[in-house]
């Protein structure tokens, strides 16, 4: 028997306050449960969020690579192209276009490596 319980049984009166009382412990245990509830929602949501721009940065890092070996024998004529300059910005052009490809749907990668960093996080692909 609670303490509510023996209050109530020696004073009538405090019975319907008791009561009250009980009710609102309640209600307040499930808005906590709630609580709870939405900020393991939102954590996972956030764990969700960075995997999926972890397994994109991923997929552009190796387009970026691919994309250099594939420019490495390419030579542009001189007065357009050519020399030091181009020699040094190479890499970054190819950074920029392997980030552009990756945005526009790259090729599958990304989701290939998000759906393996879900498994390992025990999270559910949606």
């Amino acid at each position: 028997m609670s303490a509510l319980d023996t209050i109530s049984t020696f004073v009538p009166q405090f019975g319907a306050a008791a009561a009250t009382v009980k009710t609102a412990a309640q209600a307040v245990k499930s808005a906590g449960a709630a609580i709870q509830g939405a900020v393991e929602d939102t954590k996972e949501t956030a764990t969700r969020k960075k995997i999926a721009e972890t397994a994109k940065t991923f997929e552009a890092s190796f387009m970026s690579v691919m994309m250099q070996q594939m420019f490495e024998g390419v030579k542009t004529s001189e007065p357009f192209g050519g020399g030091n300059g181009e020699e040094m910005f190479k890499s970054v052009l190819t950074d920029a276009m392997s980030k552009e490809v990756t945005k526009a749907g790259g090729i599958g990668l990304a989701s290939t490596v998000q759906r393996e960093m879900l498994k390992m996080q025990g999270l559910k692909e949606h």
